[in-house]
């Protein structure tokens, strides 16, 4: 009994130790998450939080020129927006403009990223052509595109060897909207598609494989394996360009004013507007807390949509 007595000792000195190190292993992996999560926490807290919440208390105030300084109004500046026809037409045609764009952006990116993942010749060599634009930013993407659509453009000039007249593009009511969802999709169908391209990458190709030995059709194997294999990628895709796109800002600003006659006056040139044409900060940030709700709705229905459907 001795003995055996002895040699447990060693054993159940050693548990002890051995989980106080799995703790102190479980400390430091926690310790050292924070650590590379912090910086970003901080800057989302810095940059997007903190700003949101001053939007949304500043719009319960109104600075007055005359008495030089803020009074609280409490919804007033709500209530003035639902009321401003110019308001509900900035809202129907970001709307509109939303409705457009994400499906033709993602359908057409969806299309790329599937065919430039075939085994095909040239393949790699039209993907870096489609992804060239994304390293333009924004700004230069639209200057070259306000030189393309002017009256003596490549646009005009392209449609005059095919015998089409020429088009009036941004000075137009009918196809300024358009002309700059053309414009931003010049660079963002490259952009997802690099996501998608992705996704796609990671579905195993013996499933392929074996549909092929099935008899499968592309189109059967891209709709029962594909698709639902990146879904996960393709709901991010979904999610991202429709804040993006709920966000643009400069298009509009350098081409078209918001013009001609509000056609192009989405809601973050009119806060833009009211903000520092106007000088009314306060219905400007009540604005922006209207544009924020109205983002997060949508994506709240995209995701009850893509959770449903899985």
């Amino acid at each position: 009994m001795s003995s055996s007595s002895n040699n447990l000792g060693p054993a159940l000195t050693r548990r002890p130790q051995a989980g106080r190190s799995q703790t102190s292993a479980a400390r430091a992996r926690r310790i050292a998450a924070v650590a590379f999560l912090a910086p970003a926490v901080v800057m989302l807290i810095i940059v997007r939080l903190l700003p949101a919440g001053d939007a949304l208390f500043s719009g319960l105030f109104h600075y007055s020129l005359v008495a030089g300084q803020e009074s609280w109004v409490g919804l007033q500046n709500y209530v003035d927006l639902f009321t401003s026809g110019r308001f509900w037409n900035s809202v129907g045609i970001t709307l509109l403009f939303s409705i457009i764009i994400n499906p033709l952006q993602i359908a057409i990116a969806l299309a790329l990223a599937v065919l430039f993942t075939q085994r095909m010749h040239g393949s790699v060599l039209w993907r870096s052509l489609v992804i060239l634009p994304v390293a333009a930013p924004g700004a230069v993407s639209t200057i070259i595109w306000g030189v393309i659509y002017r009256p003596d453009g490549l646009a005009n000039a392209f449609l005059g060897a095919l015998g089409i007249p020429p088009q009036p593009y941004v000075i137009s009511t009918g196809q300024a909207l358009m002309s700059i969802i053309i414009l931003l999709s010049w660079g963002g169908v490259g952009y997802w598609m690099m996501f998608l391209i992705a996704g796609i990458n990671d579905v195993p190709r013996e499933l392929h494989e074996a549909a092929s030995l099935d008899g499968a059709s592309a189109w059967r194997r891209f709709w029962r394996i594909t698709f639902p294999l990146i879904r996960r990628p393709l709901a991010f895709v979904l999610v991202a360009d429709t804040i993006s796109n709920f966000l643009v800002f400069a298009p509009v600003q350098v081409l078209t004013q918001g013009g001609p006659q509000g056609s192009t006056n989405l809601l973050m040139f009119d806060i833009y507007e009211r903000a520092y044409k106007l000088g009314d900060l306060n219905t400007a940030n009540a604005e922006v807390v209207i544009l924020i709700a109205i983002t997060l709705v949508i994506v709240a229905v995209q995701f009850r949509l893509l959770r449903s459907s899985e």
